[in-house]
Protein backbone atom coordinates (compact mmCIF):
# COMPACT_ATOMS: atom_id res chain seq x y z
CA UNK A 1 0.00 0.00 0.00
CA UNK A 2 2.83 2.39 0.91
CA UNK A 3 4.61 1.72 -2.41
CA UNK A 4 1.40 2.34 -4.37
CA UNK A 5 0.88 5.65 -2.55
CA UNK A 6 4.49 6.65 -3.23
CA UNK A 7 4.03 5.87 -6.95
CA UNK A 8 0.98 8.14 -7.05
CA UNK A 9 2.91 10.94 -5.39
CA UNK A 10 5.82 10.58 -7.83
CA UNK A 11 3.42 10.48 -10.79
CA UNK A 12 1.58 13.58 -9.57
CA UNK A 13 4.86 15.41 -9.06
CA UNK A 14 6.04 14.49 -12.58
CA UNK A 15 2.77 15.74 -14.07
CA UNK A 16 3.00 19.03 -12.14
CA UNK A 17 6.63 19.62 -13.14
CA UNK A 18 5.88 18.77 -16.77
CA UNK A 19 2.89 21.11 -16.79
CA UNK A 20 4.94 23.84 -15.13
CA UNK A 21 7.68 23.59 -17.77
CA UNK A 22 5.09 23.71 -20.58
CA UNK A 23 3.41 26.68 -18.92
CA UNK A 24 6.75 28.50 -18.63
CA UNK A 25 7.50 27.91 -22.32
CA UNK A 26 4.01 29.07 -23.30
CA UNK A 27 4.38 32.11 -21.08
CA UNK A 28 7.75 33.01 -22.63
CA UNK A 29 6.36 32.52 -26.14
CA UNK A 30 3.47 34.80 -25.27
CA UNK A 31 5.83 37.38 -23.79
CA UNK A 32 8.01 37.35 -26.90
CA UNK A 33 4.91 37.84 -29.06
CA UNK A 34 3.77 40.75 -26.90
CA UNK A 35 7.27 42.24 -26.95
CA UNK A 36 7.36 42.23 -30.75
CA UNK A 37 4.19 44.38 -30.82
CA UNK A 38 4.70 46.60 -27.77
CA UNK A 39 5.42 50.31 -27.65
CA UNK A 40 8.35 51.59 -25.56
CA UNK A 41 6.82 51.83 -22.05
CA UNK A 42 5.08 48.46 -22.32
CA UNK A 43 8.14 46.87 -23.96
CA UNK A 44 10.30 47.74 -20.95
CA UNK A 45 7.90 45.90 -18.64
CA UNK A 46 7.69 42.86 -20.93
CA UNK A 47 11.46 42.79 -21.36
CA UNK A 48 11.83 42.79 -17.56
CA UNK A 49 9.36 39.87 -17.32
CA UNK A 50 11.33 37.90 -19.92
CA UNK A 51 14.61 38.54 -18.12
CA UNK A 52 12.99 37.45 -14.85
CA UNK A 53 11.97 34.17 -16.52
CA UNK A 54 15.51 33.69 -17.88
CA UNK A 55 16.89 34.14 -14.36
CA UNK A 56 14.80 31.31 -12.89
CA UNK A 57 17.12 28.36 -12.53
CA UNK A 58 14.69 26.21 -10.59
CA UNK A 59 17.16 25.93 -7.73
CA UNK A 60 17.44 28.32 -4.77
CA UNK A 61 21.19 27.71 -4.48
CA UNK A 62 21.76 28.46 -8.17
CA UNK A 63 19.56 31.56 -7.92
CA UNK A 64 21.73 32.67 -4.99
CA UNK A 65 24.92 32.20 -7.04
CA UNK A 66 23.40 34.25 -9.86
CA UNK A 67 22.39 37.05 -7.45
CA UNK A 68 25.80 37.07 -5.78
CA UNK A 69 27.51 37.29 -9.15
CA UNK A 70 25.20 40.11 -10.25
CA UNK A 71 25.87 41.92 -6.97
CA UNK A 72 29.61 41.55 -7.53
CA UNK A 73 29.24 43.07 -11.01
CA UNK A 74 27.20 45.93 -9.52
CA UNK A 75 30.05 46.49 -7.04
CA UNK A 76 32.67 46.57 -9.83
CA UNK A 77 34.19 43.23 -8.83
CA UNK A 78 34.16 41.15 -12.02
CA UNK A 79 36.70 38.68 -10.61
CA UNK A 80 34.34 37.72 -7.78
CA UNK A 81 31.40 37.69 -10.21
CA UNK A 82 33.35 35.31 -12.44
CA UNK A 83 33.80 32.91 -9.53
CA UNK A 84 30.08 32.90 -8.72
CA UNK A 85 28.99 32.51 -12.34
CA UNK A 86 31.55 29.74 -12.97
CA UNK A 87 30.26 27.84 -9.92
CA UNK A 88 26.72 28.32 -11.22
CA UNK A 89 27.65 26.91 -14.64
CA UNK A 90 29.58 24.01 -13.04
CA UNK A 91 26.40 23.04 -11.16
CA UNK A 92 24.04 23.53 -14.11
CA UNK A 93 25.67 23.74 -17.54
CA UNK A 94 22.22 23.98 -19.17
CA UNK A 95 21.32 27.31 -17.50
CA UNK A 96 21.69 29.87 -20.29
CA UNK A 97 21.58 32.94 -18.04
CA UNK A 98 24.69 31.74 -16.22
CA UNK A 99 26.67 31.94 -19.46
CA UNK A 100 25.28 35.36 -20.33
CA UNK A 101 26.18 36.68 -16.88
CA UNK A 102 29.66 35.16 -16.97
CA UNK A 103 30.21 36.67 -20.42
CA UNK A 104 29.61 40.08 -18.87
CA UNK A 105 32.25 39.41 -16.21
CA UNK A 106 34.71 38.17 -18.84
CA UNK A 107 34.05 41.25 -20.95
CA UNK A 108 34.66 43.56 -17.99
CA UNK A 109 37.97 41.74 -17.44
CA UNK A 110 38.79 42.31 -21.14
CA UNK A 111 38.72 38.55 -21.79
CA UNK A 112 36.97 38.80 -25.15
CA UNK A 113 37.46 35.22 -26.36
CA UNK A 114 35.90 33.62 -23.28
CA UNK A 115 33.11 36.23 -23.34
CA UNK A 116 32.26 35.33 -26.94
CA UNK A 117 32.40 31.61 -26.13
CA UNK A 118 29.93 32.07 -23.27
CA UNK A 119 27.62 34.21 -25.42
CA UNK A 120 27.71 31.52 -28.11
CA UNK A 121 26.80 28.87 -25.52
CA UNK A 122 24.03 31.05 -24.10
CA UNK A 123 22.54 31.55 -27.57
CA UNK A 124 22.81 27.81 -28.24
CA UNK A 125 20.71 27.20 -25.14
CA UNK A 126 18.38 30.19 -25.65
CA UNK A 127 18.40 31.40 -29.29
CA UNK A 128 16.09 34.34 -28.47
CA UNK A 129 18.31 35.76 -25.72
CA UNK A 130 18.39 39.32 -27.03
CA UNK A 131 20.74 40.51 -24.27
CA UNK A 132 23.34 37.93 -25.29
CA UNK A 133 22.90 39.00 -28.92
CA UNK A 134 23.38 42.62 -27.92
CA UNK A 135 26.59 41.58 -26.14
CA UNK A 136 27.83 39.89 -29.31
CA UNK A 137 27.09 43.10 -31.23
CA UNK A 138 29.04 45.22 -28.76
CA UNK A 139 32.03 42.88 -28.91
CA UNK A 140 31.95 42.76 -32.71
CA UNK A 141 32.02 46.55 -32.77
CA UNK A 142 34.95 46.55 -30.35
CA UNK A 143 36.75 44.18 -32.71
CA UNK A 144 36.15 46.51 -35.67
CA UNK A 145 33.62 44.16 -37.26
CA UNK A 146 30.89 46.79 -37.56
CA UNK A 147 29.04 45.23 -40.48
CA UNK A 148 28.59 41.98 -38.58
CA UNK A 149 27.57 43.95 -35.46
CA UNK A 150 24.93 45.75 -37.52
CA UNK A 151 23.44 42.43 -38.61
CA UNK A 152 23.38 41.18 -35.02
CA UNK A 153 21.68 44.38 -33.85
CA UNK A 154 19.06 44.00 -36.57
CA UNK A 155 18.43 40.46 -35.36
CA UNK A 156 17.92 41.83 -31.83
CA UNK A 157 15.28 44.28 -33.07
CA UNK A 158 13.50 41.40 -34.79
CA UNK A 159 12.92 39.93 -31.34
CA UNK A 160 12.87 43.08 -29.22
CA UNK A 161 12.12 46.11 -31.43
CA UNK A 162 12.37 48.55 -28.51
CA UNK A 163 15.66 47.18 -27.16
CA UNK A 164 17.40 50.03 -25.34
CA UNK A 165 20.29 51.45 -27.33
CA UNK A 166 20.12 48.92 -30.14
CA UNK A 167 18.21 51.14 -32.56
CA UNK A 168 20.71 53.92 -31.83
CA UNK A 169 23.56 51.54 -32.65
CA UNK A 170 21.83 50.52 -35.89
CA UNK A 171 21.30 54.17 -36.89
CA UNK A 172 24.92 55.02 -36.03
CA UNK A 173 26.33 52.10 -38.00
CA UNK A 174 24.04 52.66 -40.98
CA UNK A 175 25.16 56.28 -41.07
CA UNK A 176 28.77 55.09 -40.92
CA UNK A 177 28.14 52.84 -43.91
CA UNK A 178 26.03 55.35 -45.83
CA UNK A 179 27.12 55.38 -49.46
CA UNK A 180 28.84 52.01 -49.07
CA UNK A 181 27.38 48.66 -50.05
CA UNK A 182 26.18 46.79 -46.98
Amino acid sequence: MMIQSFKHIVTAFAVIVGFSLQLQAATLDELYDELARADAPVAERIEAEIVAEWEKSGSPSLDLLLRRGEDALDNDDPELALEHFSALIDHDPSFAEGYNARATAYYQLNLIGPALDDLRTCLGLNPRHFNAMRGVGVILEDLGRSREALEVYKTVTGINPMSVGVQDAIDRLELEFEGQAI
